[in-house]
Formats: C-alpha cells, structure tokens, sequence
C-alpha cells in the first residue's frame, strides 16, 4: 500500500528541473511586482515592521491600567511622532549641508589637483583624470543635494501613507491572532508568525539601541575634532546603521571626505579611528555578547538581501532588507514543516536546534508508550522508517 502511494506521487511530481525553472519564473514575477508597486510598497512595509517592532507597549500599557484604545494612540503617536520628527531632522541637516558645501570649493580643488597630479603620476591619463573628477565637485554636489530635497518634499504622500498605515495595522493587530486561531490548521503559521515578530523586533529594537550608541560616541569625536556638520554625520551614522555590512561604510564616508577638505589626512584618519573603533566594541564586541544572533540569517544572506531589496524596493529596501528576508523565510519556509531542512542552510542554527531538540522528545516518548504496549494516537507515533 505504501510503495502504491509513493510510485503514485513520484508519477504526480514535477522533474527537478520544471521545478527550478517554474521557481525561477515564479520568483522573478513576484519581485517584479513589488518593483513595479513600490511607490506604495515600500512605505506599506516600513510601517508594518514599526508597528510590529512597537506593539508591545500595548500590552505594558494595558497592564499599567491604561485603557487598550488610549494604549493603541499613544503607540502610534510614538511611531508616527517619531518618524516625523526623524524625517524633518534628515531635512534640515541636508539643508544646511547644500549651504556649507559650497564654502569648501578652494580645498577641494586643492585636493582634487594633488589626486590628480597622483594619478597621473600612476600612469593614468590625464583625460581619464579629467572625467573621472569632473562629476565629484561641490557645487555639483549642492546641486545634487538640492535635488535630494526637493524630492524628500515631494515624498510627503509616502509619509502620510507610513502614518495611516500604522495607524490601522496598529487597530487591526489586536484580533490577528484570535482570527488566525478560528481557522483550521493554522498552527504552525501562528507560530511563524510569532517567530517572525520576536525576530523582527529583537533586530528592529538591538539595531536601534546600538545604532544610538554607535551614533552618539561618533558625534561626540566630530565635535572634538572640529568638522562641521558634525550632528548631520551623526543621523546618517545612524540611519545606515540599519543596513547590514555596508551600511558602516556608507556613513563613514561623508564625514571623512570632509575632515580630508577641513583638516587634512591627520584629521580624516582621526574620524576613521573614531568610527572604527565605535563600531568595532559596540557592535562586534559588545551587542554579540548582550544579545547573541538577533535574526539567525547567515552573514552571506544578509548581505546579499540588502543589494536584492535596494534593486526591488529602492532606498527603502536597504533598510528594511532583514526584516523583508525574515517575511520571506516566514512564508516559504517557517510555515510548512517539509522546509525544515533549509533552516540551518540559511543560518537560523539555535531555533532549528531547539525544534529538533522537541521532535526528538516527542519520538522518546512516542516510543515509550509503545513498549508499554498501548494504543496510541496517531499523532504520537512517528512516521515509519524507509
């Protein structure tokens, strides 16, 4: 009987290789999709991954004898208050960034000829030099900046579309999981769901505390060392602190570039030291030892998820890329049993651990009830071998 129903699902499965390739297609239309929506996406996202990382102040609220409807305000006023307030601070910083890069034009001609006369000297030729320093001027740049604003103005739709949508999931959050409960074999999505939610807000939450550390230890050495701008630097360090892997670089940059122009190499090599070192103890010593593995996502993953994310949902993406992975995995693998085996693959070592750990509980016992030689439900006994 088993031989019958297994040579009857070998006839009814796909080849591997149709499988692949239906996969592919599959996923390449789904990113495409996303792509093509994010205008709305992205925004819709970013606000479902705040209200979860937040939701829990309902409950401490709740349990303090506020009532759940001022609760449920109060939370997403501290989301939409938050975001608003970070929003007009990225604006006015790279206002007054357009405003101050212009003062430095003399030092960075002055810098732009001793890397060219470099160059040159290399072997590189000087209408090569001429191209490739053309396009990096800061008038250009101010330029460039002002355009950054003008479109971060222009973006005001996809905040209100952040704070209405937070609003709502934030109302409607409360009766997911007594609807998911009501429908039929849902389990197992239930506790995808909550892993997915533990996951995202212990990354959301770690990456915010140890972002504001790292953040504020930077602005404080660009204050010491003189170079303008230095709470502007200190937002951006931040902000990028929430890209993983490349995101260190990405706010390092800046700010060095402009100690290079106030204060030569001493004081661009001071700033780097101070990110280094910032970066180094808060986040690769200290947060491992706190908090362990925040997410289970291999370095290789999250890595290569923020170029994915930036290519399909823009700027936003690089930011949301974890969270984005972890949605993923939620719905291709947590969710369905047979997808187990692609966890440790992925990186989520502790929690496999763990479940392996329950399956193995469950078979001892399963084995002990039949050698007691009772009868035993169905769902105790575990499959047959071979």
């Amino acid at each position: 009987m088993g031989a019958a129903v297994s040579e009857s699902t070998d006839r009814r499965a796909l080849p591997l290789w149709l499988t692949v390739v239906l996969g592919v297609a599959g996923t390449a239309g789904a990113l495409w999709g996303l792509h093509a929506g994010r205008e709305l996406l992205a925004p819709a996202f970013l606000a479902f991954v705040l209200t979860v990382t937040a939701y829990p102040l309902i409950g401490a609220l709740v349990r303090r004898g506020m009532r759940r409807g001022l609760a449920v305000a109060l939370t997403v006023l501290v989301i939409d208050g938050g975001l608003i307030l970070f929003a007009i601070a990225l604006v006015v910083a790279l206002g007054q960034l357009a405003t101050v890069l212009p003062e430095y034009s003399d030092e960075w001609q002055k810098l732009v000829s001793g890397l060219r006369s470099t160059l040159e000297g290399w072997g590189i030729g000087q209408k090569q030099v001429e191209q490739a320093l053309h396009s990096i001027d800061p008038a250009r740049l101010a330029g460039a900046l002002a355009d950054v604003l003008d479109g971060v103005a222009g973006s005001a739709f996809a905040l209100f579309l952040v704070a209405a949508t937070v609003l709502f999931v934030t109302i409607e959050a409360a009766g997911v999981p007594g609807r998911l409960a009501e429908v039929p074999g849902t389990t197992r999505l239930g506790d995808a769901l909550r892993a997915f939610a533990r996951n995202t807000r212990r990354y959301m939450v770690v990456t915010t505390v140890f972002g504001l550390a790292v953040a504020v230890v930077d602005t404080i050495g660009l204050v010491v060392l003189g170079i303008p701008l230095a709470l502007l630097w200190g937002l951006l360090a931040f902000l990028t602190n929430y890209v993983p892997n490349i995101g260190f670089f990405l706010g390092l940059l800046p700010p060095t570039v402009l100690a290079l122009l106030v204060g030569g190499p001493g004081t661009a090599l001071a700033v780097v030291g101070i990110y280094v070192v910032a970066n180094f103890i808060l986040q690769s010593v200290i947060q491992p030892f706190v908090v362990g593995d925040t997410v289970g996502l291999s370095i290789t993953l999250s890595f290569l998820s923020v170029f994915i994310w930036i290519l399909v949902l823009g700027p936003i993406g690089a930011i949301l890329a974890i969270p984005l992975t972890l949605l993923v995995r939620l719905l291709l693998v947590d969710s369905h049993p047979s997808m187990l085996w692609m966890r440790p693959i992925l990186g989520d070592l502790v929690e496999t651990k763990q479940i392996m750990e329950v399956s193995d509980a469950e078979l001892k016992a399963a084995r002990k009830v039949r050698k007691a030689g009772r009868p035993s439900a169905p769902d105790e006994l575990p499959a047959p071998e071979g």
